[in-house]
């Protein structure tokens, strides 16, 4: 960690703040990972309802994105954020108070336009406040707060299944979600606007010209545009496919129980949590897209044999770490890359829209899982779906140019 002790106040606080929100996110998001099983028993519901409850959060959130980005352009990168982040807070609340499956399928799509404009913009704002040659890893970094996020979502999964009833465990788990709105007063304090993003907005003051969205859409930026959000979709899109119902899949088919279950996640967790760290170091050592070509590789050939392959318990919980080293290691130079690739003026509109484009179209994967798990089995329905989006990051990727050690203007 050399180079965090290399970073200067404004530059920690900041790594602070968003490695928090980002930590708090996932945890409220991936708990609904681990109580599909106990809705479909509890409500009555099929794999294709659980799948869509998936879907339509990260279909808002791909909105939510959208619009963060936007409005980050327009009115600031901190202001936005704090926002995106209270409204996450109280729809992850409220969703503990559902009474029935309409209910939950509302609160879960307001819930992710919150969700999707928090990376959108706190993404940017790292990538623009800390220095070219530590931003790939201070923001892959901060990737690695989903996989603390997720590990802490496993561990209370597991207490509250432990002690409350089904009935209650679910809700608790949710309820803890009013956490995030206490890291607002934390960023409201102590991380202040980029500098490069107070330039460019007294710049677009001065000259009375204010950047239209559409402006990513432009001859220059198209290109751009089209293709970081096809390879967004790709990594999400293998990502979500995996992550949404591996919890299903081992608890219903390999038939685990709640505290194995918990126990093969954590392996999973932790490879995550490795993954994140060491494609942070990778991104700016060997560059964005070495990065995503080497963890597209690895990601596919795992998730191939982990679902596909028949295992034993041992051999399972042993694969579990490169799956998850695999699948959250590709993330972790996604958040540089894309600040590096768009100007400062429609920065943020440009990331939000590549990154959330692809999270709304590999929000489909989760419900189109379900669905062809129906007559194909939930192994080989997750493996398909993961193996081709992986295809997809690589043939995007070569498409790109680098970016390593770019210094925003």
């Amino acid at each position: 960690m050399q180079w965090y002790r290399e970073l200067n106040q404004t530059e920690r606080r900041t790594f602070i703040g968003a490695f928090g929100g980002w930590a708090i996110d996932a945890l409220d998001f991936m708990v609904f990972t681990f109580v599909i099983s106990t809705l479909i028993q509890l409500w009555g519901i099929d794999k294709g309802q659980a799948g869509m409850l998936g879907t339509v959060t990260l279909l808002f959130s791909a909105v939510g994105g959208w619009l963060a980005g936007i409005l980050a352009d327009r009115y600031g990168r901190v202001r936005v954020l704090q926002i995106t982040i209270l409204w996450f807070s109280v729809c992850t609340v409220a969703i503990g108070f559902a009474q029935n499956f309409e209910q939950l399928f509302i609160l879960r799509a307001l819930q992710g336009l919150g969700f999707g404009g928090e990376w959108a913009v706190g993404s940017v704002l790292m990538g623009e406040i800390v220095r070219a040659q530590h931003r790939g890893k201070a923001v892959g970094t901060v990737q690695s707060g989903w996989a603390v996020g997720w590990g802490t979502a496993a561990i209370l999964y597991t207490l509250a299944f432990s002690v409350l009833p089904p009935e209650w465990a679910w809700r608790s788990l949710f309820w803890i979600g009013v956490l995030p709105a206490f890291l607002v007063l934390y960023i409201r304090k102590h991380v202040p606007e980029p500098e490069v993003f107070q330039r460019t907005r007294a710049k677009t003051q001065a000259s009375g010209e204010r950047p239209s969205f559409w402006t990513i859409f432009s001859p220059g930026l198209l290109k751009t545009t089209i293709v970081t959000a096809i390879l967004c979709t790709g990594v999400q899109g293998g990502y979500y496919a995996i992550t949404t119902w591996l919890p299903t899949f081992l608890k219903t088919e390999r038939q685990l129980s709640v505290l194995n279950t918990g126990g093969y996640l954590m392996v999973i967790i932790v490879g995550s949590f490795v993954g994140y760290i060491v494609g942070a170091y990778m991104a700016d050592k060997l560059g964005r897209r070495a990065n995503l070509l080497i963890f597209s590789v690895l990601s596919a050939l795992s998730v191939y044999v982990y679902t596909l392959v028949p295992l034993t318990n041992t051999q399972m919980l042993i694969l579990g770490f490169p799956l998850g080293f695999a699948a959250s290691g590709i993330f972790s130079g996604i958040g540089a890359y894309l600040t590096e690739l768009f100007p400062s003026e429609v920065r943020a509109s440009g990331q939000g829209f590549a990154y959330n484009f692809g999270r709304g179209i590999g929000a489909l994967f989760p419900s189109l899982v379900g669905f062809l798990s129906q007559s194909h089995g939930l192994a080989w329905a997750i493996g398909a779906f993961a193996t081709g989006a992986y295809a997809i990051v690589i043939l995007t990727a070569l498409l790109l140019p680098e970016t390593k050690g770019r210094v925003l203007e």
